[in-house]
C-alpha cells in the first residue's frame, strides 16, 4: 500500500501546454505568465494580481512596498513555516511572534492586539491550511492602531470569509504555488492588492526596478532599485493548466475534506480544527488533533499511509530566539500543543472515499 500526502494534478493538457512553452523559445516571464495571472485575478476577483517566484519573496515585496524595514516592528503567528516571521529581518525590521487559538491554529488575536506597539507597522496573520481569518476582529485592530494587515494565504486560494475570497480583505495577501498547494507551479507565489500604487511598485520591484507604464520616451527605464522576482512562462504553464479546472478542484478538495469529517465525526481520540462562522476552508491540508502524534505518524507511515506533522513552533528553532531582530512574546502554550498534536492526513484530487476509510480505519488501529 502506498497513499502518498499530496500530488499535484499534471494532467496531459499540463504537459502539452509546457511543450508548447519550450518550443516557442520565450521561456521567461511574458504572456503566458500574465495569462495565469489574469485567470487568477478574475478567480479571486481582485484588482491586482502579480507572480512572483515563491510566496517568501512575495512577503518581501509586500513589506517593501509598504516601506516596512529598519526600526519598524511586524508581528506574525508562532505556529506557521519559517518564512512568515523571517521576512521581517530580512528586510530589517523586527519580528514579534505571538501564539495562536488552539481550537482554528490561526493568530491569537487577544494576544496580537497586546503586541501592538508605536513602532508596528504591520500585522501578518497567516490563514493556516486554508482556514480563514477572523477579519471583524482584524480589521477592528487594523482601524484602532492604524497598522497595515498582510496576510500570509500561502495555503488559502479558493478560501472565502463571508462569501468573498481570500485575497481581498487584507491590505496585500500573499499566496503560495508550492507542489503541496491544490494550484502549483513547482515554486512560485502570488500577491494581491487592490491599491493601484502598491501594485505598480511591486510590478517595477520585481523586474528590476522598471519602468512598467511604457510610456517613456527613452525606451526602457529602471526608476527603482529592484531586484528579479519574476515567474517563468513554463512554470506559469503549469499553473494555468490548473486554473483552467480550479472550480472542479476546489470542490473536490472540500468534498473529501468534509467525508473524512463525516468519517472521524465519532472517533475517540480525534480532534477536528475549528473553522470561523461562515468561513470556507480551504484544505490545502486536512489537519487533525491526536495524542502521541509521532508515533502515530510512524506507524501510519510504515502502513504506506504519508502523513504529515501541520508546521512549526518557531519559538523552538534557534533562529527565531529572543534577540535584536525576533522578540518571543508569551509562553507559545497554544502553539506547542498544536506542534505535538496536529497530523496531516492524505489529501489530493484522485483520492478516492474507498482509500479515505482506509485510512481513517488504520488511524483507529494506531490510537
Amino acid at each position: 500500500m502506498n497513499i502518498p500526502l499530496i500530488k499535484p494534478y499534471i494532467t496531459q493538457e499540463i504537459k502539452d501546454k509546457v511543450i508548447e512553452v519550450l518550443e516557442s523559445g520565450y521561456l521567461t516571464e511574458g504572456p503566458v505568465t500574465r495569462e495565469f495571472e489574469n485567470k487568477l485575478k478574475f478567480f479571486l476577483g481582485v484588482k491586482h494580481c502579480i507572480a512572483v517566484t515563491s510566496a517568501t519573496t512575495g512577503l518581501e515585496v509586500a513589506l517593501r512596498a509598504l516601506k516596512i524595514g529598519p526600526g519598524d516592528e511586524i508581528i506574525v503567528p508562532d505556529y506557521t513555516y519559517p518564512a512568515t516571521a523571517a521576512v521581517g529581518p530580512i528586510v530589517g525590521a523586527k519580528a514579534i511572534i505571538v501564539d495562536v487559538e488552539k481550537d482554528t491554529m490561526n493568530i491569537d488575536y487577544d494576544a496580537l492586539e497586546d503586541a501592538i506597539t508605536t513602532k508596528t507597522k504591520a500585522i501578518i496573520p497567516v490563514s493556516l491550511f486554508g482556514s480563514p481569518l477572523d477579519y471583524n476582529r482584524l480589521n477592528a485592530i487594523k482601524e484602532k492602531y492604524g497598522v497595515y494587515i498582510v496576510e500570509d494565504a500561502a495555503c488559502s486560494i479558493g478560501a472565502e470569509v463571508n462569501g468573498v475570497k481570500v485575497g481581498r480583505q487584507a491590505d496585500i495577501t500573499i499566496f503560495s504555488l508550492h507542489p503541496r498547494k491544490f494550484i502549483t507551479t513547482g515554486e512560485g507565489g502570488i500577491i494581491t492588492t487592490q491599491n493601484d500604487e502598491w501594485a505598480n511598485w511591486m510590478n517595477s520591484y520585481k523586474h528590476f526596478g522598471m519602468d512598467m507604464s511604457g510610456n517613456s520616451r527613452e525606451g526602457i527605464q529602471f526608476e527603482i532599485i529592484g531586484t528579479n522576482y519574476k515567474l517563468s512562462n513554463i512554470q506559469a504553464a503549469v499553473g494555468l493548466g490548473q486554473l483552467h479546472h480550479i472550480e472542479r478542484l476546489l470542490s473536490r478538495r472540500i468534498q473529501l475534506a468534509n467525508n473524512y469529517i463525516k468519517l472521524l465525526k465519532e472517533v475517540k481520540g480525534v480532534e477536528i480544527p475549528l473553522t470561523i462562522e461562515k468561513g470556507q476552508h480551504s484544505y490545502q491540508t486536512f489537519c487533525v488533533f491526536v495524542e502521541d502524534r509521532d508515533r502515530i505518524m510512524q506507524e501510519m507511515r510504515a502502513k504506506g499511509i504519508e502523513v504529515q506533522i501541520g508546521t512549526y513552533s518557531l519559538h523552538k528553532h534557534n533562529a527565531f530566539k529572543n534577540g535584536s531582530m525576533i522578540e518571543v512574546k508569551g509562553n507559545m502554550e497554544n502553539s506547542t500543543w498544536c506542534f505535538h498534536h496536529a497530523l496531516a492526513l492524505p489529501l489530493y484530487n484522485d483520492l478516492t472515499e474507498d482509500l479515505q476509510e482506509l485510512i481513517v480505519k488504520e488511524l483507529k488501529k494506531c490510537l
